[in-house]
């Protein structure tokens, strides 16, 4: 008797076990139907894109990539002009469900508005190719901000994705912040809450927020690197 209480332990623990896992397969599926992604770890890393192309890395500690680009209001943008200033770089993607809930909730908005209204540089960058989600001309870019109330200091057309591939940047969001000399201070989410739920919002770690004021009180970024979350950056082919 003892022996068949111990056999229906076990088949009761395997059987949650193999529940537990069909969830989590469950979960991922719909995920990645929604376009949804993990990205590597941070600090940074060399891979592919969800296209097939071959991405470097931006690493925390090293001096961030320099680019140049233009923005929705047709000015050219150079990280090396901000060179001096606390720079904030946002990979966006108007149509994903993660990027909605920053914007939906005015999380995003509202930390543009804080931080620039410090002397923070702020640019939201769009890499979404043509022809894929989130991608956005100038003018709808600009319709775009004025309809959610955004305050970057500047939004910066990439198409081709040469931007997102040089700082590896694989979600949206994805963010990362720069210091004064031009070195790379953090790079992963936004935040600790991983969904889609503008209820998460409140509460959340912003690991952006925490990043930028202990770098301008002189102290050391705590959580200098997070693993990214959401969609998946839509690269050009």
């Amino acid at each position: 008797m003892v022996g068949d209480r111990n056999y229906i332990r076990r088949l009761g623990a395997w059987r949650a076990v193999a529940y537990v896992a069909a969830a989590i397969a469950a979960l991922v599926i719909a995920l990645v139907a929604h376009g949804a992604t993990v990205g590597p770890a941070a600090p940074g890393f060399a891979g592919m894109d969800p296209q097939g192309t071959t991405m470097n890395a931006a690493r925390v500690g090293q001096p961030a990539p320099e680019f140049t680009g233009k923005d929705s209001q047709g000015k050219t943008i150079s990280l090396a002009d901000y060179r001096g200033k606390y720079v904030v770089l946002e990979w966006t993607n108007r149509d994903c469900p993660y990027t909605k809930k920053q914007y939906d909730s005015g999380n995003m908005q509202a930390l543009q508005k804080e931080w620039t209204a410090k002397g923070v540089v702020w640019l939201t960058i769009l890499s979404s190719a043509s022809g894929e989600q989130g991608y956005l001309d100038a003018s709808q870019e600009n319709a775009q901000m004025a309809r959610v109330h955004a305050h970057p200091t500047a939004a910066v057309l990439d198409p081709s994705g040469t931007i997102g591939r040089e700082y590896g940047a694989r979600t949206t969001p994805h963010m990362f912040v720069i210091d004064p000399q031009g070195k790379l201070i953090y790079n992963g989410a936004i935040d600790d809450k991983p969904t889609t739920d503008i209820s998460d919002v409140k509460g959340a770690k912003n690991y952006v927020s925490d990043a930028l004021t202990e770098a301008m009180a002189g102290q050391a970024v705590q959580v200098a690197s997070t693993r990214p979350y959401g969609c998946s950056v839509k690269y050009a082919e």
